[in-house]
């Protein structure tokens, strides 16, 4: 994926981006919503030591919510309420201690109903670490009606 400038992250509605980025899992794990426009997501955390497994590599479970945090923001980012129905998750490499995780999603398919969503996490050397392909379910729930 295309690895755009970072900005102040407000591409979609300000009131928008403050609910995606107020998430208290996301912020118990230090990662942290970088950018959100409709069709795309970015978001990023740094493998510290909370983080690792058994094996000292980024938990798989840390990863996910990573893949996780960028799938609510991108499949919300046209403003209408959308859940999670299926994320399939490939590991690829094991993210290191130190490693700054960064995960850009975008928009493969979107309907009246459901879309799906292609997610990948790489690592400041440029190693795949982790991709998933997601779906949601959209509701006819505006965010501004929530």
């Amino acid at each position: 994926m295309a690895d755009p400038a970072p900005d102040d992250g407000a591409d979609v509605a300000p009131a928008l981006f403050s609910r995606l980025a107020a998430d208290p899992l996301a912020d118990l794990l230090g990662i942290v919503l970088e950018q959100v426009r409709p069709g795309y997501a970015r978001a990023a955390m740094t493998v510290g030591p909370q983080l690792l497994n058994a094996v000292g590599t980024a938990h798989g479970g840390a990863t996910m919510a990573l893949l996780d945090v960028v799938h609510a923001a991108v499949s919300n980012s046209h403003g209408t309420v959308a859940v999670a129905q299926d994320v399939h998750t490939e590991f690829l490499a094991p993210g290191r201690p130190g490693d700054r995780l960064v995960a850009e999603g975008t928009e493969v398919h979107r309907s009246r109903r459901t879309a799906v969503y292609r997610i990948e996490a790489r690592a400041q050397d440029g190693r795949l670490v982790a991709t998933a392909l997601a779906r949601v379910f959209r509701t006819e729930t505006a965010w501004e009606d929530r």
